[in-house]
């Protein structure tokens, strides 16, 4: 059975076109990465996962139930922590994971054990202060705790790590990492790092469609000609040729854009071989000196940048 499916999802908003036939599969298991830019419709397809939104048109079915007939069934069987967690500050740890199992109906041993079990986890037991005291990285560490009070077969995060500093989003990263094999994990997001350090299969949405989903691995394999290549080149005969070869490598066929830096230039490719071959004829031909050629194997930015079409709008 899958955790997610939807078969031509659509969500319109009068005249604006939020999601548009959204074909989606999750599998039980998986530490899925849901990709995209802000306002690419990732939100959107969430809340109608959650059925707090009602769709357009097509179905979502959530570990094999209706979402749209069985909200209720399925509130015991799914966590969700949204972009922006509400806390009551007055609250500590403890106190504010009794109110999320009460709210759940457990037990008072069951949420007595998975409270300590939980905070645990996201290294929050024992901490006394109050949840207004918390940074950013304890407060989204607390929200997925909560979203795991219930036991979830399914966990959804939106924009879990988007508003946090570099240990904070380390934190958060190691935590869903450690989710593998427990439960199946959706988790949106803009940064591209955080899926390609997490993630087993990617899905990448760009102006409410979904343009690809596939495993990481055989994506970034998919797409591996889509390399880059560090670049300097220095004038020595003073010809003033740099202009020119620059020129040359934008028109080149396997050139899908150059970024000027501090350091040279860094061309972003199409195919690799060709470059390898015919860059330093280039730079040759124009009498220059080549001081550096770095190549770079693709990763998920260069992936992301493919499939949505912004290398070549860059």
């Amino acid at each position: 059975m899958n955790a997610v499916e939807t078969r031509g999802l659509r969500k319109a908003y009068r005249d604006k076109v939020a999601l548009e036939g959204l074909d989606l599969t999750v599998e039980s298991g998986q530490v899925f990465g849901f990709l995209g830019s802000n306002g690419a419709g990732k939100t959107t397809t969430i809340r109608l996962l959650l059925g707090l939104a009602r769709p357009t048109a097509g179905t979502a079915h959530i570990l094999g139930h209706d979402m749209g007939r069985d909200r209720a069934k399925l509130t015991s069987m799914v966590g969700y922590l949204p972009d922006v967690p509400g806390f009551y500050e007055w609250m500590r740890a403890p106190e504010f994971m009794a109110f999320a199992g009460h709210a759940h109906g457990l037990a008072e041993r069951t949420l007595r054990e998975r409270s300590t079990t939980l905070l645990e986890m996201v290294g929050l037991n024992g901490v006394t202060t109050k949840i207004g005291g918390y940074s950013r990285g304890m407060k989204q560490r607390l929200g997925i705790a909560q979203a795991l009070i219930n036991a979830p077969h399914l966990l959804i995060l939106d924009e879990p790590t988007s508003a946090l500093d570099p240990i904070g989003r380390h934190q958060i990263l190691d935590l869903v990492a450690s989710l593998r094999g427990r439960t199946t994990v959706v988790f949106s997001t803009h940064i591209l790092s955080d899926v390609e350090r997490v993630a087993d299969h990617v899905a990448i949405l760009d102006h409410g469609r979904c343009m690809i989903q596939a495993p990481l691995q055989e994506l970034t394999e998919r797409y591996r000609n889509h390399a880059r290549v560090h670049l300097r080149v220095t004038d020595p005969h003073r010809t003033g040729s740099l202009i020119h070869l620059r020129q040359t490598l934008a028109a080149e066929p396997w050139v899908s854009a150059i970024e000027d830096t501090e350091d040279g230039w860094i061309l972003q490719l199409r195919a690799a071989e060709p470059a390898s071959l015919r860059i330093p004829q280039l730079i040759a031909a124009e009498r220059l000196a080549l001081d550096r050629y770095m190549t770079s194997v693709a990763t998920l930015e260069d992936v992301f940048l493919a499939i949505t079409g912004q290398a070549e709008a860059s």
